[in-house]
């Protein structure tokens, strides 16, 4: 159900000692019950448990009740207000439902109503937090479209995303960084019917190994060192929807036993927590290493693995595909033009051969960044080479260089002294002979240029 919620209390704030103790006979066999007298105890008790549904006596004997509720909206707006009436102050009750208050419910209590009221109250909060999360997640529009590839390699990846979105299976994306994968565990989550419910991302290599259990897991309050309060876990946040655990291979062997546990009995503990959590989570994990040669060192427990690699994907590097090079580059073009409000029209004939010739170590998201720098700063109609980095300017000769090294044709020394002249003799083009400038552009003094310039026969004026 969409308004399942994994973890409720409540806070009972009434000076009536018996009022207080029939309540919480009620619901602590369904809820965890916490007590206040008056509005100095009850604001105490919400800054130590930060309870889930507040149910709040109109009248108590320090301060009126209609101000405590608005200091409890004030700094909590989500939080579930139930106020507490006797038949003569209704009308109170109602003004307080003005204020924030979610609804009321009168002296004596009818069981099943109070049971009701509550139970509707939390499923409104689940439902509101996974609408705003959506709509969050929405504007991203993460589908096929963004996906952008014809290469037949990119085909079938679409076809398997296709045929498995709808499964609860497990999905392992490896690929080298910049390839896509987020991308792709997107386009799996937005295709299934899991679509309405949460997306929720964490990579594995950006949290420290003594917070990652934490961040997964969640922890309760004094678990640990500055666990102040209680915390959710990613995995009781993506609730009915999907988890994308990034860089997997550099999880520690303890937590990938407690992501084992999860995947074979769908439950687990928070850090410090006794209390067993049990939520529908589908799985999909990335990583850039090689998991099998992390088996062989020890250092990923092979049933994990056996585990996550139920749907296999694997998104080949740029350098692989090269024919998806001009479609990525209208896509980008077309966004970045967007952005800028500029009318780039697309690349000169010369620069997208020395894009097609570069190998693209950082893949899609290398040549994202170049076009998105290039389309900022450019005010030509199209990109022109003398705009692109001198990795890219300089591939072909490097390549041929290489190859005539490695033939025989050429010495190493040789070589390398080419490769220096054509760097220099860039730089000095495009800083228009001013030699401080095409200093400053290779990094070096201007009297180490000057020296290189004598030792290679560099003439100091344009020829």
């Amino acid at each position: 159900m969409i308004g399942e919620v994994t973890v409720r209390s409540v806070l009972i704030i009434d000076d009536e000692v018996g009022t207080r103790e029939s309540i919480k006979m009620i619901l602590k066999h369904d809820y965890e019950v916490f007590l206040a007298k008056d509005a100095e105890e009850a604001f105490l008790q919400i800054k130590e448990h930060s309870p889930d549904v507040i149910l709040l006596d109109i009248i108590l004997p320090d301060i009126d009740g209609l101000k405590v509720l608005e200091k409890i909206k004030g700094s909590d707006p989500d939080v579930i207000v139930i106020m507490i009436t006797a038949t003569k102050t209704v009308k109170t009750a109602v003004e307080a439902m003005k204020l924030g208050a979610y609804d009321y419910v009168t002296k004596p209590f009818d069981i099943d109503e109070l049971r009701l009221i509550i139970n509707r109250a939390l499923s409104t909060q689940s439902l509101e937090k996974e609408v705003k999360y959506l709509r969050k997640e929405i504007d991203k529009s993460f589908n096929f479209g963004n996906i952008i590839g014809k290469s037949k390699a990119m085909e079938n990846i679409f076809k398997v995303v296709r045929q498995i979105a709808d499964s609860k299976s497990t999905v392992l994306i490896m690929g080298e960084s910049g390839t896509g994968k987020e991308l792709v565990s997107r386009a799996v989550h937005y295709n299934s019917i899991r679509k309405n419910y949460p997306f929720v991302t964490i990579n594995c290599a950006a949290i420290p190994e003594t917070l990652i259990e934490s961040e997964l897991f969640g922890h309760e309050r004094g678990a640990f060192t500055n666990a102040i309060e209680k915390k959710l876990g990613r995995f009781e946040i993506a609730h009915h929807g999907t988890l994308f655990l990034d860089e997997i291979g550099e999880l520690s062997l303890n937590t990938q036993a407690k992501i084992l546990r999860f995947l074979e009995e769908k439950e687990f503990n928070r850090v410090g927590g006794s209390k067993t959590m049990k939520v529908d989570v589908r799985l999909i994990t990335a990583t850039n290493r090689d998991l099998n040669q992390l088996l062989k060192k020890g250092e990923f427990r092979e049933d994990l693995y056996y585990r996550i690699n139920v749907v296999p994907i694997v998104i080949p590097p740029l350098r692989e595909r090269k024919e998806d090079i001009p479609i990525l580059l209208d896509h980008f073009i077309k966004k970045f033009n967007d952005e800028n409000n500029k009318k780039v029209k697309g690349v000169s004939k010369e620069a997208l051969v020395l894009m097609m010739n570069y190998d693209w170590p950082g893949n899609v998201r290398e040549l994202e960044n170049l076009i998105e720098r290039v389309i900022a700063l450019t005010s030509n109609e199209s990109i022109q080479p003398n705009e692109l980095p001198f990795s890219l300017m300089n591939m072909p000769k490097i390549n041929g260089l290489k190859e005539s090294v490695l033939d025989g044709k050429v010495s190493f020394l040789k070589a390398e002294e080419e490769f220096e002249k054509g760097i220099i003799l860039d730089a000095l083009k495009r800083s228009n002979y001013i030699q401080s400038h095409a200093a400053e552009i290779l990094g070096i003094s201007r009297r180490i240029l000057k020296y290189k310039m004598d030792k290679l026969g560099i003439s100091q004026d344009r020829t």
